[in-house]
């Protein structure tokens, strides 16, 4: 096990290495046994992130430490590193045996030493009644887990994990990712695990990292992350669905959101602009009520329209337009409601929105600006 940390890691595309930057500037540290997730969106920098750890590209600036020694002229074998990507890439002509000994047949393990140590690593991933088949007779979810078999017999000092699930399934991603969390955990194995799905990330990082364009916006634990987003981007990135975004206009006493009155409790963010300024207010679905009528008894609400409501059986996803006319417009707003709300396109709605679960951010910067509600 080990403790991995990159120092103001770089890369540049490009002559001299002063090309497109696919990552800039990215700092952090996985202590050891720690599960850390990368998450973005495609061509945000994640793989190559995972590709300088593990020694497959070189980094243009900054260095990469595991147990605090340089390893920036390392290759991937001298640092110890294990790697599963998107793609099983198992030999099909070998069985699951022979897939997962084969590291060790290569760094000429004695052949006792690799007998034990695929018994115990079948065991533990629950291969041991397939060892004798080949890759063509199991199933996506047990190709993965051999992949994975393959990877652990080697007993790396980091492991890497590249969208390992991408290949599979709705339910079967569900059952995989909580094995993996698992078995992560029982190993101690120190994980860096490369993902674009934020359910994904949230369900099994010990902490979250997200980027965007090669730049480390925040990291932190799932729940501070959903909590309290350091930017816009991770607003709108983590929460499914995600938070809602509505471009405000700053009043002497609150804030407007289309001519909609709004009042800020609490300490009003220091950086919030003078009345008549653009903020962005941010509001999570399931943060909002949906009220019969407009309030009389003080609570704030935001009068809308209905456009679509999602049905998911245990709960709805009622989408709406601000105003009284959604027709031929896009939904601005989303509400996540328990139960059956009975409405139906085009109907009116009065959305209850609680002043304490704000979220303001710069209209310029995307920056969120702090606020007290207590």
């Amino acid at each position: 096990m080990a403790t991995l940390t990159l120092e103001n890691v770089s890369k540049h595309y490009g002559s001299g290495g002063d090309g497109a930057a696919a990552v800039e500037d990215v700092g952090f540290e996985v202590t050891d046994g720690e599960l850390l997730v990368l998450v973005g969106p495609s061509g945000c920098g994640k793989s190559t992130l995972l590709k300088l750890i593990a020694g497959l590209d070189d980094v243009t600036a900054g260095d990469i430490l595991i147990d605090g020694d340089r390893v920036n002229e390392l290759g991937p074998r001298e640092r110890d590193i294990a790697m599963v990507f998107q793609s099983y890439a198992l030999y099909p002509h070998l069985t699951v045996r022979k897939n997962i000994a084969y590291p060790l047949r290569v760094a000429r393990v004695d052949r006792r030493e690799v007998d034990r140590r695929v018994a115990e690593t079948a065991e533990l991933l629950q291969l041991t009644d397939l060892l004798d088949r080949r890759p063509a007779e199991l199933s996506g979810g047990q190709r993965q887990r051999v992949a994975m078999g393959r990877a652990i017999v080697r007993r790396p000092r980091v492991f890497l994990m590249d969208e390992p699930l991408s290949n599979l399934d709705a339910r079967l991603r569900v059952q995989m990712r909580a094995e993996i969390a698992n078995l992560q955990r029982e190993l101690g194995i120190t994980t860096v695990y490369v993902t674009h799905d934020q359910v994904e990330a949230m369900t099994m990082g010990t902490r979250v990292a997200v980027l965007l364009d090669g730049r480390l916006q925040q990291i932190t634990t799932p729940r501070e992350l959903y909590d309290h987003p350091a930017n816009r981007f991770v607003a709108g990135f983590i929460g499914s669905p995600p938070m809602n975004l509505l471009e405000a206009t700053v009043a002497a006493t609150g804030i407007e959101v289309d001519g909609q009155r709004l009042s800020v409790v609490g300490d009003v963010p220091p950086d919030l602009p003078s009345p008549g300024g653009g903020v962005v207010l941010g509001l999570r679905p399931e943060d909002l009520t949906l009220l019969p009528a407009e309030p009389g008894d003080g609570r704030q609400s935001l009068s809308a329209t209905v456009v679509l409501v999602e049905e998911l059986g245990a709960e709805e996803l009622v989408h709406l337009r601000l105003g009284s006319d959604a027709k031929g417009a896009q939904p601005t707003l989303v509400v996540r409601t328990a139960g059956a709300s009975k409405l139906s396109p085009d109907d009116p709605a009065h959305v209850g929105v609680d002043p304490q679960r704000f979220h303001f951010f710069d209209a310029e910067t995307g920056r969120v600006l702090p606020h007290r509600t207590t």
